[in-house]
């Protein structure tokens, strides 16, 4: 497949984007790159490869929910620039104005 200035400026279109000159060509170079590395790919026999699903042979392996406190609630607040007795204060975010 043969990459053509027309396809550049419609894919380009479609991303939203402008490609002028240098960046123009750097572009098409890389969709030819990118098309002859696939081109390679294609030469290889798959046929007798099975699909892979998972990428190592361990499924599910978890480690044991433990609920346990690391931090306590004063230490959370240590470092607050604004707190209440239990609570971090922020600027407000939402007005309540109903238009």
């Amino acid at each position: 497949m043969e990459i053509k200035d027309e396809l550049i400026d419609h894919i380009a279109h479609l991303a939203r984007l402008s490609f002028e000159g240098e960046d123009k060509s750097a572009i098409k170079k890389d969709l030819n790159n990118i098309i002859d590395f696939m081109e390679k790919l294609n030469e290889i026999d798959t046929d007798n490869v099975e699909p892979l699903v998972f990428m190592s042979n361990e499924i599910n392996i978890l480690r044991e929910d433990i609920p346990s406190q690391s931090i306590t609630h004063e230490e959370a607040l240590k470092n607050a620039p604004k707190k209440d007795s239990d609570y971090f204060r922020i600027p407000k975010v939402l007005d309540k104005t109903i238009d």
